[in-house]
């Protein structure tokens, strides 16, 4: 019917398109760094290259391009690693040789953490949070203290006649001051969040959930395991990866896809806690303790793309780099490895081509999924039944681009880091789609109203929590500053918000099954061909 197929729509068009958002955003990233080009213009350029994907060919056109970007994703991501491994260790498995590096980082960590220096340096990091605390407080009358004192250091620069650096320097800091009292209370909110984060003493890289206390510890590990649940759930469920069921002949060869599929990924994933701790002990053996008059060209490159992505401040003013005056975002340990690892350029460029690869494999998938969601299901489905195929084809392409160029103007705006929106498209993947799928094949008694609201209900939930914890959401959802202070559900974080919302949908789906009428016999028979493929095929609409 129409009703579920419109919630459907409505589901996959939230999943995919967060989850484009993001491969827009890591693209945009790529194009920067490689080619020095603005982050805005990086992105739309980038577009051009998924839209030449997608725009050419259909699903199994892309999934046939997508054997070759694996293959280059696949050299790219272990080649760095490989190489990094026998750096070290001269072991070229880089699994056999993480326990030797895990042990010199664990030695270097208790040395940075009793270091004076790095005490030094955490302290004045602490005393800046506490300043931004003071500011934050004293609302609104210190946006007006703090701008004069800006101004009056700046005539006084001008009247000395100091250097022109520091006038440029004081100048920049007065054009960037907050335009109001609401927009000085997110910044420097952020600015103390950020200053707490890097007071903060180094991690222990060996311990699984490093906290102060173990109510902290506790929430650390509640929120792993509702993240690693809102991944399983939502893979399970993502639309783009459901149409691949398409592109086989027949069951068997979309269940050996899968298990192949499986294995390809365990490949990479298999990599990523080794990666994770050699490029640590490269920053903290080859960046480390250095001067900053002599720091490596990858670190000016990549604070030149973004400071959130990596920063390097000499807080202390003694001339040498301590863990805590560096700040390296999430986003971009993978694509600065080898720069980090001084390997060739040649291997910056081979990571730069399969983060890309990654990327456009994903994005394309995406873009196909949208299109056909509302071109299809929706378009031709509910609103202009007789349309011919070549008119379909046309208004598939044309929301294709309107969908594209929709998702790079969001991911222009920097609306969350990159893992923020990868797990909010898989936690509305597991609380939509996932419950409606395994309750509507392995339960007969699970109809078209239960399936709708319990999507309904499920997305309805996951997005209403992560709006309400969320500061980016609320404040452009709500108006909510970001300042405010957030309530956390049992302390579960906004990336995880889909193990409230997949109970809700299971829940759902079985009460409103059960209050209204029973599947048809043509429905029956479709789950009963859903459970035993090697029947007959049933006819009819819903087939």
């Amino acid at each position: 019917g129409n009703l579920p197929r419109l919630a459907g729509v409505a589901c996959a068009i939230l999943c995919s398109f967060t989850y484009l958002v993001a491969q827009i955003y890591g693209v945009g990233i790529i194009t920067t760094r490689m080619t020095g080009i603005s982050f805005e213009l990086g992105i739309f350029v980038a577009l051009g290259g998924m839209l030449v994907c997608s725009f050419l060919g259909g699903m199994r056109a892309v999934t046939w391009t997508q054997v070759g970007q694996y293959i280059i994703l696949v050299i790219a991501y272990l080649v760095p690693v490989i190489w990094l491994s026998v750096k070290h260790t001269h072991v070229p498995v880089p699994q056999l040789s993480a326990g030797a590096v895990l042990q010199q980082v664990t030695e270097k960590e208790v040395y940075l953490q009793n270091d004076p220096s790095e005490i030094e340096v955490r302290r004045l990091w602490q005393q800046h949070a506490d300043e931004m605390a003071r500011r934050v407080a004293a609302l609104p009358e210190s946006w007006t203290l703090e701008k004069d004192k800006l101004r009056s250091r700046l005539a006084q620069l001008n009247a000395n006649d100091a250097p022109m650096v520091e006038i440029r320097s004081a100048e920049r800091e007065l054009a960037g001051y907050p335009a109001g009292v609401e927009e000085a209370r997110i910044a420097w909110s952020q600015a103390k969040a950020s200053f707490e984060a890097r007071a903060a003493p180094p991690t222990p890289h060996a311990e699984p959930f490093p906290a102060k206390d173990p109510e902290e510890r506790r929430n650390m590990r509640i929120n792993f395991l509702a993240l690693v649940l809102c991944l399983m759930l939502g893979t399970a469920g993502m639309p783009h990866i459901l149409m691949r069921s398409y592109t086989t002949p027949s069951v068997i060869e979309a269940r050996r896809s899968v298990c192949w599929s499986l294995l390809f990924i365990l490949l990479l994933y298999f990599m990523a806690p080794a990666l994770a701790l050699l490029v640590k002990y490269e920053v903290y053996t080859q960046v480390v303790g250095s001067s900053f008059l002599s720091l490596p060209n990858w670190v000016h490159a990549w604070s030149a793309v973004d400071t959130n992505l990596l920063d390097v401040t000499d807080v202390n003013r003694d001339g040498i780099v301590q863990l805590s005056e560096i700040s390296m975002g999430a986003d971009v340990v993978v694509l600065a490895m080898p720069e980090i690892g001084g390997l060739p350029y040649v291997i910056s460029g081979l990571v730069a081509a399969g983060g890309l690869a990654a990327a456009l494999s994903t994005a394309d998938g995406l873009l196909l999924t949208l299109s056909n969601s509302l071109s299809h299901d929706m378009w031709y489905r509910m609103v202009s039944p007789r349309m011919s195929a070549a008119r379909r084809v046309m208004v598939s392409k044309i929301l294709l681009l309107v969908v594209a160029f929709g998702a790079a103007w969001v991911a222009a705006r920097k609306p969350a880091d990159i893992l923020f929106m990868v797990s909010a498209a898989f936690s509305f993947a597991a609380s939509s789609f996932f419950p409606a799928l395994v309750m509507g094949v392995f339960w007969r008694r699970a109809n078209k109203w239960g399936a709708t609201l319990g999507m309904a209900a499920g997305l309805a939930v996951t997005f209403a929590y992560m709006t309400h914890t969320h500061p980016w959401l609320r404040e452009w959802v709500l108006g909510v500053s970001r300042a405010q202070p957030v309530d956390l559900w049992w302390g579960i974080q906004p990336i995880a918000a889909g193990v409230f919302g997949a109970p809700v949908a299971f829940l759902t789906i079985i009460v409103v099954s059960l209050l209204t009428p029973p599947p048809d016999r043509a429905t029956l028979a479709l789950v009963d061909y859903l459970r035993s493929p090697g029947a007959a095929r049933p006819q009819g609409e819903n087939a």
